[in-house]
């Protein structure tokens, strides 16, 4: 193929496929090379707002291919799921926030992706979000809103647990004087009658 860039096609990508997220953008990018045969995909690139294709004069029958898939897949590009990077990226959130949120139900996925990654000798299952959710939950700024409910849930935990650290304390040194007590009471002798209190002196 030549190299030469004079068979160019442009079209654009809104902000609500993106999401603002260069990293989605790139996963838009990987998700339209996977639909093309392998000696096309490198002339597909996103670029800000927009996807394009260039390629040389020469190869104008691979070209007008291309572009006829490419077009039909942006038709839906807009409900391509989102990858766990990508969603992080989109809330600027952490794995681990991920994890919680997606195992206590507040980010919700669609479904299950496995996927072969090169290097690792095994499939690699994940979950995907649905596009509006997670843009649902950067409009209301939930991601800040979780984020607070969690530091007050590990705080109240903190100050219960300080509180039954202490209520164990208190248990624990209480248990002792009782015991102490009890010892005290059982080194004393049961006294009856007179002639014992005035054998241990207590009459004198």
């Amino acid at each position: 193929m030549s190299t030469s860039p004079s068979l160019i096609a442009e079209w654009p990508l809104s902000p609500s496929a993106t999401l603002g997220s260069a990293v989605r953008t790139k996963g838009i990018e990987r998700e339209l090379r996977a639909r093309l045969p392998w000696a096309v995909r490198k002339y597909v690139k996103a670029e800000t707002g927009r996807i394009a294709l260039r390629m040389g004069e020469d190869d104008a029958e691979e070209f007008d291919a291309a572009s006829d898939k490419i077009a039909k897949t942006l038709e839906t590009i807009e409900v391509l799921p989102v990858l766990p990077r990508e969603a992080e990226d989109v809330l600027t959130i952490s794995s681990r926030e991920r994890h919680k949120w997606l195992k206590d139900g507040r980010l919700q996925s669609i479904g299950t992706r496995t996927v072969k990654m090169r290097g690792r000798s095994k499939a690699v299952t994940f979950h995907v979000f649905d596009p509006r959710h997670i843009e649902d939950v950067l409009h209301r700024d939930l991601a800040t809103v979780w984020r607070d409910e969690d530091a007050q849930e590990v705080a109240e935990n903190r100050r219960r647990g300080a509180g039954k650290a202490a209520l164990t304390r208190a248990g624990t040194g209480n248990a002792a004087i009782a015991r102490k007590v009890r010892k005290g009471s059982a080194s004393q002798p049961k006294l009856e009658g007179w002639d014992a209190f005035e054998e241990m002196g207590l009459l004198r």
